[in-house]
């Protein structure tokens, strides 16, 4: 089993490592993924990534006090409003736009109604 807990870590985290470059795909959720996965299958893995430069910093403000930091929020919502903005661009049908308007704004009232974080 601890086998299946490390290849879903590794995989999350390459996730969340694509998330950071890419703008569709999150980064943040994979990387909480990640540490689950990896507290279940290997404590060198767990404590790399806890003590990792950048995403361990993400870890601890979602473990402390559900917080999601500044730079995060700021990179989601350009994110957010880049891709509506393609999608507008696109000429995307005025009923798919507005389902798009609910989901993406639901996602940014969660995002900003969290802590930021302090590291």
């Amino acid at each position: 089993m601890r086998v299946l807990w490390a290849i879903g870590g590794v995989s999350s985290l390459g996730l969340g490592t694509l998330g950071a470059v890419l703008p569709l795909l999150p980064t943040v959720p994979f990387v909480l993924l990640a540490a689950y996965c990896f507290s279940r299958s290997s404590d060198r893995m767990h404590d790399w990534l806890l003590d990792h430069n950048i995403f361990g910093p993400m870890i601890h403000n979602w473990r402390e006090s559900g917080a999601i930091g500044l730079r995060a929020k700021r990179l989601a919502t350009v994110t957010v409003a880049a891709v509506f903005g393609l999608s507008i661009l696109m000429g995307v049908r005025p009923i798919l736009l507005a389902i798009q308007a609910a989901v993406l704004g639901a996602v940014l009232i969660f995002i900003w109604s969290r802590p930021t974080g302090s590291r």
